[in-house]
């Protein structure tokens, strides 16, 4: 790897862009119903794409491998990644739509629902993370995620564990896996029902979170990252167990993108060379600084936001 690479931290994301339909309402509409809504929204989203948006932001170089189509959304896309400096490896597929998602925000809480069609992007294979392998060997961090089909994923962390790059691997949405994949995660982030979906074990509090977190460390997982809301995250290994809690930054206006935000901070800040704990308060920090804004993409905050965050809460904050 190139010194200017390590310096700076580059990061490798694997997932899906869609474009975000954002409805906002006092409730969900029941079936058949139709109700008055507040407000509407059009702008960049998908899991693997607002992370990349995440690390972008936080001050990673950041390239993001995706397939879109020959669109409009696709257009959107492409534009997004320009500006946020991203270098992008995504491939157009003719007569597939790019993948949109329709989110349901509740105005009163800002808690969300969403129905995700992933579009070009659920055509992924193997052979797209083959494509990027140059990529993969000079990153210090891979991401990816399951919103994109798993041979990809597992592909992807398959080829980052052979060049010897950090693997952090986010199973969302929830799906039932092989346990093969999960000796190839130095740290898998799940939040706390895709813990529970993972491991059988619900979770309530943080001790429930660490016995799902043994789970996933029984079956070969390095290090466990459970997200928990309000309630901050927890970090468990076999060596430590640590309970960073949320950052409180103000009246939360949307949580869609707050996962996405957690995780591609939390790689930026381990690929400028930050120890877990540190990068996952950097993490929770970036969190918490976007659901205090609309939008998935367009919430996440700056790594000088950040720093700012970090600082007047006597934490360290990260170099640029």
């Amino acid at each position: 790897m190139s010194t200017q690479s390590q310096q700076s931290g580059r990061v490798v994301i694997l997932g899906i862009y869609v474009t975000d339909l954002t409805f906002r309402a006092e409730r969900m509409p029941l079936i058949g119903e139709t109700i008055a809504g507040s407000a509407f929204a059009m702008g960049p989203g998908g899991k693997g794409s607002n992370q990349a948006v995440a690390a972008a932001r936080a001050g990673a170089q950041v390239v993001f491998c995706t397939r879109i189509g020959n669109d409009a959304f696709g257009a959107i896309a492409r534009s997004t990644w320009t500006a946020e400096g991203i270098t992008a490896r995504a491939t157009t597929v003719e007569g597939v739509s790019t993948g949109a998602a329709h989110i349901f925000v509740d105005d009163t809480n800002g808690k969300n629902a969403i129905i995700v069609a992933s579009g070009a992007a659920g055509t992924m294979n193997a052979a797209d993370v083959d494509a990027i392998e140059v990529d993969i060997a000079a990153a210090q961090v891979f991401v990816t995620q399951l919103e994109q089909p798993l041979a990809a994923a597992r592909r992807g962390l398959e080829v980052a564990r052979r060049h010897g790059v950090i693997t952090v691997f986010n199973p969302a949405p929830a799906l039932p896996l092989d346990d093969d994949i999960f000796p190839l995660c130095d740290y898998i982030t799940p939040n706390e029902t895709e813990a529970a979906a993972l491991t059988g074990v619900p979770i309530q509090n943080a001790d429930d979170a660490r016995r799902a977190a043994d789970v996933l460390l029984a079956k070969g997982v390095g290090t466990v990252i459970v997200t928990l809301g309000e309630a901050g995250a927890l970090l468990h290994s076999a060596r430590q167990s640590v309970l960073v809690p949320a950052f409180q930054c103000g009246r939360v206006v949307e949580t869609a993108g707050a996962g996405d935000g957690f995780t591609g901070g939390f790689a930026a800040a381990l690929a400028r060379g930050a120890d877990p704990v540190e990068a996952m308060r950097f993490g929770c920090a970036l969190a918490g600084i976007s659901v205090t804004r609309p939008g998935t993409a367009p919430s996440m905050p700056t790594l000088s936001e950040v720093n700012q965050l970090l600082s007047q809460a006597g934490q360290p904050v990260s170099a640029h």
